[in-house]
């Protein structure tokens, strides 16, 4: 395995690009359209193959002996573009170091659409395995011919052909003249074996990190252009604010200010230093009055009763009815569980860089769609999109649907008044806190019965508003400025994803073999407060109430947790990953504990383990978690000091990279169970600063272990949103465990814990 350092992901410049003697047609800037659209009929292709079809928007050989990888996939920390080159090098036979890697530019890479559901490696990856064992065959091919000899006869190492026979070579990019890409894929090319692989399944060093650790430039928000001056926004808290007046005269005398741009409701200050941008926007902020387009919600549980009730369109997104009705004498339940507004939290305030020049603009920011994002800035700004050009910059802290989009039509439209001149804007943490769209809150009931051992019956409600409003809306635009210019743009209607996958009832739908069971989804249509995607969408909520639940039942059962879930497990792997965390925990089985009498709490530290287990959008990651909790009933603080993983993804590209995964979501998840949650008053978000919104700190991290199962053979599942869902549920039953209490309402802070113990 080669471990040396690999090449830098800078990009070429685009000029340099342009002259820099690719062997391959090239693109304009308005970016490489799917193919799919052109010819309809076409055979389906595996991956994001089908809807970028040509080969040459995947690899490309250049006379220098290196090669690119295109990819429309992003890298927000996760180490996609490291698992990527790993399948590039192994397909092609070439060491990682010789490939340059462009991902997410609207000129360059084939357009993926958005970098989110854990789909990078099934669509991306999938793409690219394809697209480079048919660019072999062909290469091979036209070796083949120079050489003079069978294609079995030839062997490739590092880009290199040899004639076994002879000893007689030549090099991929020898022959790239006669073996063009520039075709249309076929997908009928067999990608390696596992045995013939020598990147895949190893732990290659990641080609993000370096910069990251070392204080590089490894952020948008780091980027430093010649001539640069610094913008921001001024907005109050609320999510479509009207400006009613602003005194801007003062504000346009400050040192260093060089614009205030107003359009609209849309407020903003360029000005030649950052300090002097922050101070310009501080004075603009007290310049200027607002109003909120509409009410508020409630606050606290109040906010929940009122989404019971609010306007929504209701399906069954999941129904069963095979089994028998439950018989008489059926333990019945019902419980009722809760998730607050919870922010992304991106450690970094979201930031762009925007240039215009001769009525073409260029951004660089951290959106993790470059292509919707361009669809909605043409809409907005009225220019075609061929005319924008997004390259994709990773942002500190950047996943979901945070400010990364709206900050980047923000830049635009204080670009627009300064021709030519390379505007940086970076929002504040207030900005950030108060405007971004936040991961909705949840309702979730439930009710079930069990007998014999067994659940009987099975119903799970959800009400919840929606977890998309991403841009590239086909009724509207979903980018923040665009609502509140002069001539604004309505914002998308609320919309769910559809199962299997789901948005707000992502992993509602069970995935045990329940005689009977019934899925209800309420998408509410009225938004008060913004809410978009954060990371699993609903699964995080909803595997929380099903898991919880399912211990709810097993302790009416008198059964053991892990037991009682095997009793209703078929598929194989789902059954084990429960097994091996079992296992790997040392997990002595004991009854569940039997929550529905309000039993006294003993005082002092309680210790307890809790189990959960979910198959990520019942698609992908099959992931279970064991946790333990210590409880200390006096003050009411949970610590959740260790955690087990055991996670089955089919093929496994890069195993470290995969337990980043899996931890950072065991991590990610337990500060979202313990501590996160967005307040407000009539007037606004009050959360405005890390103070506001506490997170899980160093010290508070648990103990976290984690194993893979690796199937080589199989095809690779998305990884990086499997772990969050069953990690709250692990936590939640290792609570139950540990006081005889069940916690439904997140986050489990010290305040209602100390509620719940009482």
């Amino acid at each position: 395995m080669t471990t040396a350092t690999l090449v830098p992901d800078v990009a070429p410049t685009r000029r340099a690009f342009l002259q820099g003697g690719s062997l391959v047609v090239l693109f304009g800037l308005g970016g490489l359209q799917p193919l799919a659209a052109q010819a309809p009929a076409a055979a389906p292709l595996p991956g994001s193959l089908n809807s970028n079809r040509r080969l040459d928007a995947w690899i490309r050989i250049q006379p220098d002996g290196t090669l690119t990888m295109f990819t429309g996939k992003v890298e927000l920390g996760q180490g996609i573009l490291t698992a990527l080159t790993q399948i590039v090098a192994d397909e092609l036979d070439v060491e990682p170091q010789r490939l340059q890697v462009v991902s997410g530019d609207t000129g360059r890479t084939p357009n993926e659409g958005v970098t989110s559901g854990s789909l990078s490696i099934q669509d991306s990856g999938t793409a690219l395995r394809m697209a480079c064992a048919e660019a072999r065959a062909l290469l091979l091919a036209a070796a083949a011919q120079k050489l003079d000899a069978p294609v079995g006869e030839l062997t490739v190492r590092d880009g290199t052909i040899t004639r076994a026979s002879t000893g007689a070579r030549t090099t991929y990019w020898e022959v790239a003249p006669e073996a063009s890409l520039a075709r249309e894929a076929t997908a009928k090319v067999a990608p390696k074996p596992a045995a013939a692989r020598r990147h895949i399944g190893q732990s290659m060093p990641r080609r993000d990190i370096p910069a990251k650790v070392t204080g590089g430039p490894a952020y948008v928000q780091d980027i430093r252009l010649p001539g640069m001056v610094h913008a921001r926004v001024v907005r109050p808290p609320l999510s479509r604010p009207r400006l009613l007046e602003a005194n801007t005269d003062a504000v346009r005398a400050m040192p260093g200010v060089l614009a205030v741009v107003r359009d609209g409701s849309f407020l903003a200050v360029a000005a030649q230093r950052e300090e002097q941008a922050i101070a310009a926007a501080r004075a603009l902020h007290a310049a200027a009055r607002w109003e909120p387009l509409a009410p508020l919600p409630p606050t606290g549980a109040g906010l929940y009763t009122m989404m019971k009730t609010a306007r929504a369109d209701t399906s069954v997104v999941g129904e069963k009815n095979a089994g028998a009705a439950p018989p008489a004498d059926a333990a019945v339940l019902t419980a009722e569980f809760t998730r607050p507004y919870q922010a992304h939290g991106s450690i970094g305030p979201s930031c762009a860089l925007a240039q215009w020049d001769e009525g073409k603009l260029q951004v660089w920011c951290h959106s993790q769609g470059v292509f919707p994002l361009r669809a909605d800035m043409a809409k907005a700004l009225r220019l075609p999109p061929a005319a924008i050009t997004i390259v994709h910059h990773e942002g500190s802290g950047c996943y979901g649907h945070n400010g990364a989009d709206d900050v980047a039509l923000d830049a635009a439209l204080v670009a627009r008044a300064l021709p030519r001149v390379p505007v940086r804007l970076q929002w504040m943490r207030e900005d950030e806190f108060g405007t971004e769209p936040f991961g909705s809150p949840m309702v979730m009931q439930l009710r079930g019965a069990v007998a014999g051992g067994k659940v009987a019956d099975w119903q799970h409600e959800v009400w919840s508003y929606t977890h998309s409003t991403r841009p590239n809306d086909p009724e509207g635009s979903n980018l923040l400025a665009a609502w509140q210019i002069a001539n604004p743009l309505p914002p998308g209607p609320s919309r769910n994803i559809p199962q299997p996958s789901g948005g707000s009832d992502r992993n509602a739908v069970p995935l045990y073999a329940f005689g009977r069971h019934k899925v209800v989804n309420h998408l509410l249509l009225d938004q008060p407060i913004r809410t978009s995607a954060l990371r699993t969408l609903g699964a995080y909520a909803n595997v929380f109430a099903a898991e919880s639940f399912l211990d709810e039942l097993a302790g009416a059962a008198g059964a053991d947790p892990v037991q009682f879930r095997l009793a209703h497990l078929e598929d194989p792997r789902a059954r084990a990953v429960i097994e091996r965390v079992a296992a790997m925990s040392n997990w002595r089985p004991t009854p569940a504990p039997d929550t529905r009498e309000k039993r006294a709490v003993a005082p002092g530290q309680r210790r307890g383990r809790g189990i959960a287990f979910a198959k990520y959008k019942n698609l992908a990651v099959y992931c279970a978690v064991v946790a333990e909790v210590v409880v200390d009933t006096a003050s009411g603080a949970v610590r959740v000091t260790d955690a087990w993983s055991v996670a089955d993804a089919g093929m496994v590209v890069n195993p470290d990279g995969f337990r980043n995964q899996i931890e950072g979501g065991i991590i990610q998840s337990t500060s979202w169970t313990l501590h996160e949650a967005i307040a407000w008053d009539a007037k606004g978000v009050t959360t405005h600063s890390w103070p506001d919104y506490p997170i899980l700190r160093f010290p508070e991290m648990p103990r976290v272990v984690v194993e893979l199962i690796d199937r080589p053979e199989e095809r690779p599942l998305g990884v990086g949103e499997g772990s969050q869902g069953p990690t709250v549920a692990a936590i939640a039953n290792a609570i139950a465990q540990a006081t005889g209490r069940r916690p439904r309402d997140i986050p489990f802070t010290a305040e209602k814990m100390k509620a719940l113990l009482a």
